[in-house]
């Protein structure tokens, strides 16, 4: 249910910027940088990092307001998917692929094979030239790859808790088929076109995203996910790594292949604390714990359940859960411009390792609910820090549940 109220959220939050007369007020802006370690030893047996640059203004994200427009407006469509991720969908293998997915719960109920492709192709069609010409991407409806598809509900949205913002469940996948482009082409390809000069120029999670880019295990993914109110884009550099041991530790700035994780100068205007996020989760099969971090843990409080930082000004490692078969940290910059290694490790162990072991040099920091006063700030806008990391975790799955 927590998954449930974000997602929903998702659109109306990252399209407002909270602006104060006050130097150190935390601000929201529409584009935002995450980066997420995604350990899971239970569904893919895979590492996976992950670089996603996001945003619901069509100044930050150029997609040309006709298009935009025209997917909203084509019934049912729920969002549009483009990537060079192998196997993209089951059966198509070497390919790169534009997917136009459709959320239309009565034609997938009649069981009426024929008429799902056909309705569904016949939706698609009427947008895959204007995606082909506005991306400069060589795909047609008439590839013999082409095939419409059926998403069953995936096991990884069960095991992380997310309600399929992307792709839905049980929803249907129009893939049009092109030549595989390898990441750093496609990835340098549709930054030109999407992300305005100064963005790129301004480093960050960018210049994170380009490197991994050039690793011949990274996939580039680019989705469109229309809303009433406004669209949100995400362009995704990801990079897979198999486990072959089991993980006890994570060091996620190497995963990365960076010494230093920077924001955005973009941001330097003013105090956007949550427009740049690191978040680690870890998923097993046993009942696993974050028993031990380097740098510091953010303070926080506990309100009807579940965590919320009470000071954005300092930086650290929010932990929630902290066990279980999932567990997860995201942290938060402060007023700091960037982090490395030595704030970032994280040790995973057995869930019975004493909670001492976590905070035994930061008793003060975690679970602890300070007495409000007329004074104390109210974060409670930005407690859902969960908000950032979301939409990052829905392109990843869109491309698992394939």
């Amino acid at each position: 249910m927590k998954t449930l109220v974000i997602m929903a959220l998702i659109f109306t939050v990252l399209g407002t910027t909270f602006v104060s007369a006050y130097a150190q007020q935390p601000q929201l802006a529409s584009y935002r940088e995450t980066a997420h370690i995604l350990v899971d030893e239970k569904i893919q047996n895979q590492t996976t990092a992950f670089i996603t640059l996001a945003s619901s203004s069509p100044v930050e994200m150029r997609v040309p307001s006709e298009l935009n427009d025209k997917i909203k407006n084509t019934a049912n469509v729920t969002s549009v998917v483009i990537t060079n991720a192998d196997k993209c969908i089951l059966g198509i293998q070497d390919m790169g692929c534009v997917i136009i997915v459709i959320n239309s719960p009565g034609l997938i109920q009649s069981y009426n094979i024929t008429a799902i492709q056909t309705t569904a192709k016949q939706e698609g069609d009427t947008l895959i030239g204007d995606i082909g010409k506005t991306f400069a991407l060589n795909v047609s409806p008439d590839s013999p790859t082409n095939s419409v598809y059926v998403n069953p509900k995936g096991e990884l949205s069960n095991a992380l808790g997310t309600s399929g913002v992307v792709s839905g469940n049980r929803t249907i996948s129009v893939v049009y088929t092109m030549s595989r482009p390898d990441s750093s082409y496609l990835f340098d390809g549709l930054s030109a076109i999407l992300i305005p000069k100064q963005i790129r120029d301004d480093g960050g999670f960018f210049n994170t995203a380009q490197k991994m880019a050039q690793d011949p295990n990274s996939t580039v993914t680019f989705v469109i996910t229309p809303g009433q109110s406004a669209s949100l884009y995400q362009l995704q550099v990801a990079k897979h790594i198999p486990i072959k041991n089991k993980v006890t530790s994570i060091n996620p700035l190497t995963i990365f292949g960076v010494d230093k994780l920077e924001k955005s100068n973009y941001f330097s205007v003013g105090f956007f604390p949550l427009n740049s996020i690191l978040e680690v989760t870890a998923i097993s099969n046993d009942t696993i714990a974050i028993t031990n971090h380097t740098g510091d843990l953010a303070p926080t409080t506990i309100k009807n359940g579940q965590k919320f930082p009470t000071d954005l000004t300092k930086p650290g490692w929010i932990i929630d859960p902290e066990a279980g078969s999932t567990v997860n940290a995201i942290y938060l910059f402060g007023t700091t411009s960037s982090i490395t290694s030595d704030q970032t490790l994280l040790t995973l162990g057995s869930a019975s390792a004493s909670q001492d072991q976590l905070t035994q040099n930061q008793p003060t920091q975690i679970n602890t609910t300070p007495t409000p006063t007329k004074s104390s700030k109210d974060y409670s806008i930005y407690a859902l820090i969960g908000i950032i990391a979301a939409g990052g975790a829905a392109v990843y799955l869109f491309m698992k549940r394939r």
